[in-house]
């Protein structure tokens, strides 16, 4: 039985197939998404599906909507307050939120959390571990 703490089988399947600079989406429970992408669904919030991703993955950017500053500062916070504790010195990118929707189509996969509340999404750009 595997030990780590991600055990959705295929969200793992696909982090170990990521190389370095592939995405994944981490979103809210409203984000549009495209239909050609695997998804995987997990009812906890966002940082709890976060905190899990980062033990199993190195993020070298994370990409978030601008928009999140006004509409939902508290989640940016927190999300760098994770990024900290796991020890990852990773870039942050500001895109304004259609830009953020448009590259979720660039992501291997998205992953839907049950998180209901506004800009809770974050683009995780795959790191090298070396």
């Amino acid at each position: 039985m595997k030990r780590t703490r991600l055990l959705n089988s295929e969200l793992s399947y696909e982090i170990a197939r990521i190389g370095h600079t592939a995405s994944i989406t981490l979103c809210d429970a409203g984000l549009h998404s495209f239909n050609s992408q695997p998804q995987a669904y997990s009812m906890p919030t966002l940082i709890k599906n976060l905190e899990v991703l980062l033990s199993e993955m190195m993020v070298e950017e994370i990409i978030i909507a601008s928009e999140i500053h006004e509409k939902n500062e508290p989640i940016f916070q927190m999300l760098l307050s994770v990024f900290e504790q796991h020890r990852m010195q990773s870039r942050v990118t500001e895109v304004p939120h259609e830009e953020f929707k448009r590259l979720t189509g660039e992501s291997r996969v998205i992953v839907r959390t049950g998180e209901c509340t506004p800009y809770a999404n974050v683009i995780l750009k795959s790191g090298v571990v070396f």
